[in-house]
This record gives C-alpha cells, structure tokens and sequence, in this order.
C-alpha cells in the first residue's frame, strides 16, 4: 500500500464496524466530504466490499469502493480502497438486521486494522462502531474496542479519553455497573489515567503544560468524608502522586460544578472522571456531534467516533458523519505530529 501514503498524507486503516449498522454510511460520506479537502488523509477501508459498494449505491454521493488487491499500490481518484475481509451474505449485509455473521466479521476487522497499525502499515486507526452484544454472541469476549486493542498491543494499561472542540476527559473506569465503581477505584488506576493523559496532551497535542482536573466520586467529591471517603484514600493521594511527578493535576473537584466555565473556559485543559456518566453526560451534552473517541496507553493512535451502531436509523440515509469526520480528521493530525 506504498501508493495510498506519502509524508504528507498520512494513511488511516479504517475498520467499517457492523455490517448492519450506520458504520458504512458514515465513513462513506465522510470520505466524500474530507476528498473535498487539499491535504486530506488517505484512508483503507477494512471490511466487506459488498456492504460497502451496496451502502454507496444507496447514498449517491460520489464515492465508489473498490477492492484494493495484494498487488495493487492505489485504486484511483474518486475511489475509495476496501481491503475485502468478508464476504457477508445478503442476510448479514441488512442495514439495521445484525447477525452473529456480522458481529464477527466487525470483530475480525477490528484486529486486521490494529495489526496494521501496529506493523506500521497505516500511521493510525479510526474504528467504526460495533455492537459489544453481537460481538459477545459470536464468541468474542470484550467489551468493547479498548479492551481487545489493548490486548492485542500488549498495553499494561490503557485508558478511554474523549475528545471535543472545548471539552477534553478520560476515564478511570469505563464500561462497568455503577454499583462496581467505588471498588475498582484505586490509587494505581487514578494516577495512571491522570499520567496517560497528561502524556497525550503534551506528547500528541502539543499543550506544552497541560493542567489535569481530576474529579471526586462523591456528591460535594465527600465534603471531607462526611459523603465518602474515596477523596481521601484514593483520589487526593494520587493527585499528590501526579504532582510530584511533574503533573500539574489538581482536585478532587465536585463533580456537580467540575464544568461550569468561567468565561467560556473549563478551569482545565484536560479532565479525569471517575466513571463513564460522569463524564459522558456532559461531553456529550457540550459536544454531541464533534466527540472523538480516543484509546490512551495502547502503541499506536486510535480512534473512533463517539456513536453507536444506531440500527434503527441504519440504511436510511440520515446518520451524521460529523463525529467520523472528527474521528478521522483527529487521527490524521496526532499521526502527523508523531511523525513531526
């Protein structure tokens, strides 16, 4: 794939999600919409030409997929390179139908992709979304896109870190019930998560001195134990743990006034969140349409759009590329300045 990336264009392995959901509409039209742009990023698709080809004839927009062969270096202008990893039946390739066949085939796009990335064969990967329950009912158990890149890249520890035009946050946990959040909240995992993103901020956006919120997980972060104590065994000592590392973090902050902003501005250029609501609601209240999805820790860049699979809309026309568009164009410029 020499052909598809030069220096100035990064390539992007794009894995195409389920078959059944809005995955191949939103990168096609992505597609179309950044080929409009000097100094796009080239990107390969990962997934099945036909879904791919079927979803393009559907939207009329300009962009035709083509099979990119072993042999080939580049399919053209216009074009868009799938590299054929299936070849799903007409019952797995119904928009809004998923199947075992199609949770599976999502999976096996996902871990081509990261070994591409990871042989250095694309500069980043921009994932599409998958279904954590088809891909449990075809025998492939993770829950979701973090946890098997992280298997597969070998990562210690890896972190979710969501990405918007204002707003910046990880997580300490993730995809966990509310009920299993306080034992699974450790000094260890707060100071790693403050530690990953503090090295993304500097390392891939380049903010020189990133000052690091860190939430509380109690109602008033535990009004000096009065409401918890995780503030004081778990939060505060990592904190302090960051700071003599040379992080400038600071907190616990109460989690119901972390994101008022002054002016317009947070206090912070980055937040940590001690679970997914946390710091969901008001990320995607602020940033809907614009979040990034990005995985911290693991050896190569990858992100993906902050949706799901949205299986009642797939095959409709209506899905919003704007967080695909986000997605790639956030991964095109971390690869850029890793290269710089």
């Amino acid at each position: 794939m020499k052909g598809l990336r030069d220096k100035a264009h990064p390539l992007l392995a794009v894995s195409m999600g389920d078959p059944a959901g809005i995955g191949p509409e939103v990168i096609l039209k992505s597609a179309a919409r950044l080929a409009r742009h000097r100094g796009a990023p080239a990107l390969v698709v990962i997934g099945d030409f036909s879904v791919m080809s079927e979803t393009a004839r559907r939207l009329h927009i300009g962009i035709e997929p083509r099979v990119l062969r072993q042999d080939q270096s580049a399919v053209g202008r216009g074009a868009l390179p799938v590299i054929a990893l299936s070849e799903l039946n007409a019952r797995a390739r119904r928009p809004g139908k998923p199947t075992v066949e199609g949770g599976d085939a999502s999976y096996r796009y996902v871990v081509a992709g990261a070994k591409m990335a990871l042989a250095g064969a694309a500069d980043a990967l921009v994932t599409a979304p998958i279904s954590k329950q088809w891909w449990d009912r075809a025998g492939h158990r993770f829950p979701g896109h973090s946890e098997l890149l992280a298997h597969l890249g070998h990562a210690r520890r890896c972190r979710m870190m969501f990405a918007g035009e204002r707003l910046k946050l990880a997580l300490v946990t993730v995809h966990v019930g509310l009920a299993s959040v306080a034992r699974r909240l450790t000094r260890p995992a707060v100071l790693d998560t403050i530690v990953l993103l503090g090295e993304h901020m500097r390392t891939r956006l380049k903010v020189a001195r990133p000052r690091i919120g860190v939430l509380g997980f109690n109602p008033h972060a535990g009004e000096n134990g009065i409401f918890g104590t995780e503030e004081i065994r778990v939060i505060e000592p990592a904190i302090a743990a960051a700071r003599r590392a040379g992080i400038d973090a600071f907190g616990p902050l109460a989690p119901d006034t972390a994101f008022i902003r002054s002016e317009g501005r947070f206090a912070f250029d980055a937040a940590v969140a001690m679970y997914h609501d946390q710091g969901l609601i008001a990320l995607k209240t602020l940033e809907f349409d614009r979040a990034v999805n990005v995985t911290l820790g693991i050896p190569f860049i990858r992100t993906s759009p902050d949706h799901g699979t949205a299986f009642d809309i797939a095959g409709a026309g209506a899905a919003n590329p704007s967080s695909m568009i986000a997605a790639i164009e956030y991964a095109a410029r971390t690869a850029a300045a890793r290269e710089k």
